[in-house]
Formats: structure tokens, C-alpha cells, sequence
């Protein structure tokens, strides 16, 4: 179970961590979140109903990572369809924002009611549930990342030159969080499959 996700009766998951992991993950998280910012909490003595319906923005983030993370529903080959993505960015852009929230937030809390003993670590058991909420917030993390490090297509797979990146390269922490991060995701959704 060492490093990668086995399935749980009941359809959950579990994966053993040790102390430095459990770090990494909660501190990957919580950037994720400070990432996304803050929810949209009505303000006081407003109504939460149309706080609900409070439009979101029409405009695609500048941050690149941001842009990964929510992308433009059409594309942008013309008025039209660049005009459709803004429509569409306005009225979903803020539910993505808070269920990609949540889904960190579930890390984050899924880690921080761990109980590590000693160097052995301790086991993360997630429900079913759970398991959909770090399953994205990885996805979420990776897209991130690889963004930050502008990964792309040619490198995929362990050809790559991100895998012969010597030691004094200061992406090489980063590199190892994406690929470790990747093998966790790989193994969540092979524990997910019927």
C-alpha cells in the first residue's frame, strides 16, 4: 500500500503516507485553494438565494494556471464562439470555483485528521466520496503544476526529459511533486474501476 492507492470495501480507498508526504499534500492543497480564492459568502443581511445566482466573470483569468484550470468553454476562433465562452465562463465559472474549492478542502481536512505514528506514517482511508473529491483536486494540482512548468504533450510519458533533470535544476522539486502526484492519481482511479 506503500505510495499508492488500494481499494477499500465499500468503494473507498486507502494509501499509506508518511510524515513528509502528508506535508507536501496539505501544503499542495492549501496553495490550490489560496489559488482559486476565497468563496463568494453573501455579504451581511444579504439574501443566500441570490447570492446563488450572483453572476461570475465573463473574462478568462490572466494567470495561466487559472486559465488551465478553467478553461474556455468554446474556444476563441471567433466572435461568436468567443462570445458563447463568455456567456457560458459568467453563469458556471463560480460553481467550478466552489466545487474545486471543496474538493481541496477535503484534502486538506482528510490529511489533517490523520494521526501519523512515528516514521511509519500513517494510512489515508477516504470513502467513496472522498475518493472523487481528491481524485479532481489531483487532477486539479497536476493541471496546475504542469502548467507552472509548462509541461506538455512530448512530456508525457517516462521518455520525457523531465525524468533525466539533474538535481541542481530548481524545477526538479516540482518535476518530482508532478510525477508523484500523477502516480497517485493513477493508482486512485485503478482503485475507482469496477
Amino acid at each position: 500500500m506503500a505510495g499508492h492507492f488500494e481499494a477499500t470495501p465499500g468503494g473507498g480507498a486507502a494509501v499509506a503516507l508518511d510524515e513528509v508526504e502528508i506535508a507536501i499534500l496539505r501544503s499542495l492543497a492549501v496553495q490550490l485553494l489560496e489559488l482559486i480564492g476565497p468563496g463568494d459568502e453573501p455579504a451581511e443581511g444579504e439574501d443566500p438565494l441570490a447570492a446563488l445566482f450572483a453572476e461570475g466573470p465573463s473574462e478568462p483569468p490572466t494567470d495561466p494556471a487559472l486559465a488551465r484550470l478553467f478553461p474556455e468553454a468554446y474556444g476563441d476562433e471567433d466572435d461568436e464562439l468567443r462570445a458563447a465562452s463568455s456567456e457560458f465562463r459568467r453563469f458556471t465559472e463560480n460553481d467550478l470555483r466552489t466545487r474545486k474549492r471543496e474538493d481541496a478542502l477535503v484534502v486538506v481536512r482528510t490529511l489533517d485528521a490523520l494521526t501519523p505514528a512515528g516514521d511509519r506514517g500513517a494510512v489515508l482511508t477516504l470513502t467513496a466520496d472522498e475518493c472523487l473529491n481528491w481524485l479532481r483536486s489531483l487532477n486539479d494540482l497536476r493541471l496546475t503544476i504542469g502548467t507552472r512548468l509548462e509541461v506538455g504533450e512530448e512530456d508525457e510519458g517516462e521518455e520525457s526529459s523531465l525524468y533525466r533533470l539533474p538535481d541542481s535544476d530548481p524545477r526538479k522539486p516540482m518535476v518530482m511533486a508532478y510525477l508523484w502526484l500523477g502516480a497517485l492519481q493513477e493508482t486512485l482511479v485503478e482503485t475507482m474501476m469496477p
